[in-house]
Order: structure tokens, then sequence, then C-alpha cells
């Protein structure tokens, strides 16, 4: 009976100087191939496609996430991004992110 006194003492001990435990929401811990697949992707077409450099031109619209407004660039490609059958004069839905001082392609898809 001493000891089960003495755990109920400890117990409440612990309550008033431990911090309470906060429901954390951790749905910011998704995987990172179902966050890409989630993104908001803009839309272009291919000018120049340069797989051996690993560059692309795209004539875009607004990129949203980079507060970019429409224009022609050419962006670093993101190795293996770009499916095989995509070419020059392509309609396409991409996704664009700033790395390093660059803006980098990290997702291309073509417009069917």
């Amino acid at each position: 009976m001493k000891q089960l006194v003495l755990r109920g003492v400890a117990a409440a001990a612990c309550a008033l100087f431990l911090p309470p435990v906060i429901a954390q929401d951790h749905s910011s811990h998704v995987a990172p191939a179902a966050k890409a697949a989630s993104q908001p992707l803009s839309e272009g077409t291919v000018r120049r496609l340069d797989r051996a450099a690993g560059s692309i031109t795209l004539t875009h619209g607004p990129i949203e996430n980079l507060g970019m407004g429409a224009m022609t660039m050419t962006f670093t490609l993101k190795k293996g991004v770009v499916p095989g059958s995509i070419k020059e004069g392509d309609k396409v839905r991409f996704r664009a992110e700033e790395k390093a001082g660059q803006y980098v392609v990290v997702r291309v898809e073509a417009v069917k």
C-alpha cells in the first residue's frame, strides 16, 4: 500500500512539473513522392531541350510558386525528370523550384 501511495504522489508531482503533451499535426510529414504529386504545376511549351547539358527552354505562363510571370526562359533540369517522349514543340506541365540560386525543373509531364 505504501508503494501505491508513493507512486501516486510521484505521478502527481510529475504532472505539476512536466509540460503537457500537446497533440501534434503530422499532416506535414507527407512522403516526398506524394508531396511532389500534390504541388501545383505550371504550363508551357518546350522551345529547346538539351538533355546532354541538362537544360530546357520553356515558353510558360505564370509560375505561382516562384512568383514569376509569363515569359520564355531556360531552366536547369533535375536529372532524369524529362520523359523520353517529350520533344521540342510539346505542350507540358512542369514544376520549377529555386535551388541554390538557380531555377530547376523538378517535374515535367506531357499535356495530353
